[in-house]
């Protein structure tokens, strides 16, 4: 059986561009897409690491990162990130797929690894630590057979679906699969804690992070993470501001998502007029 980590990345990002190209440590000479292979590759269960990134040539640097890292390298489609992933799984021959972001600098091998057995060990074809939040924001890690990534590239024809690879297999169809899910260790909840990349504010706590554990351990984990944020929950606040991009939203979610960020930021007036226009849906008065 081989088991391969799919990193999608890509230098285009509304919110932060070329985020991945960034370095951690600050100046440090390591992208944050290399921080990622290189935890992808600590762990016992991957047998190779692959990142799929786009045709476009705004995306050469990744490849170029690809061929310095020496892992295997996919380019496809930008807007079909689930065909990126198939085609990826198929060319180099993965019955069990792993999917990492490249915006995780922190995923952890044990999870990984955790995940991975979960999943071998409960037959399942998708497993994964995000369907019921438990786990720090960055630290997310999905498993897929091969036969299930191909089942969902045959039959999603959502856009959303299509766009975010799994959201056909645990929310369009879940009753066609079988899915397992994993839950963080210690007795508590860190789903609180976003240790991810989208933003100015996400980077900068993630070079504070860094600067704290990176030189004890290269590969600092959940615990580290765990403890780090119990002394110190402070650095909560440094992107405490930010709302996590959700997956695979259908148009009417990605509405009523859109008012509630613009009435966090005390916008109430345009998400109003935003509820009153909705596409399909009846006009309220006020």
């Amino acid at each position: 059986m081989r088991i391969s980590a799919i990193i999608q990345a890509r230098t285009g990002s509304t919110r932060l561009p070329g985020k991945v190209l960034k370095e951690l440590p600050w100046n440090g000479g390591v992208t944050v897409l290399e921080q990622v292979v290189r935890r992808a590759r600590k762990t016992r269960n991957i047998d190779t690491v692959i990142i799929a990134t786009t045709t476009g040539e705004n995306d050469d640097p990744i490849a170029d990162i690809a061929a310095r890292c020496g892992a295997d390298l996919f380019r496809g489609s930008e807007d079909d990130v689930l065909e990126r992933y198939y085609l990826a799984a198929r060319e180099f021959g993965a019955d069990v797929i792993v999917r990492v972001t490249s915006d995780c600098p922190c995923a952890d091998p044990v999870v990984m690894d955790d995940a991975i057995n979960v999943h071998i060990e409960k037959k399942a074809e998708y497993t994964s630590n995000t369907l019921d939040r438990t786990y720090p924001h960055g630290l997310d890690v999905e498993v897929i057979s091969f036969a299930a990534m191909e089942r969902a590239y045959n039959n999603a024809t959502e856009q959303h679906d299509r766009e975010h690879v799994t959201p056909y297999i645990y929310r369009t169809a879940p009753e066609g699969f079988k899915i397992s899910r994993l839950y963080a260790p210690l007795g508590g909840n860190m789903g609180d804690i976003r240790i991810t990349l989208d933003t100015a504010e996400d980077y900068a706590l993630l070079c504070c992070v860094y600067d704290e554990l990176y030189a004890v351990n290269e590969y600092f984990g959940l615990e580290e993470i765990r403890k780090l944020f119990g002394k110190k929950p402070h650095l909560k606040l440094i992107n405490g501001g930010i709302r996590q991009k959700k997956m695979g939203m259908t148009l009417s979610e990605e509405y009523a998502e859109a008012e509630t960020v613009l009435r966090l930021m005390g916008m109430g007036n345009v998400a109003d007029r935003l509820a009153m226009g909705r596409p399909g849906e009846a006009r309220r008065d006020g």
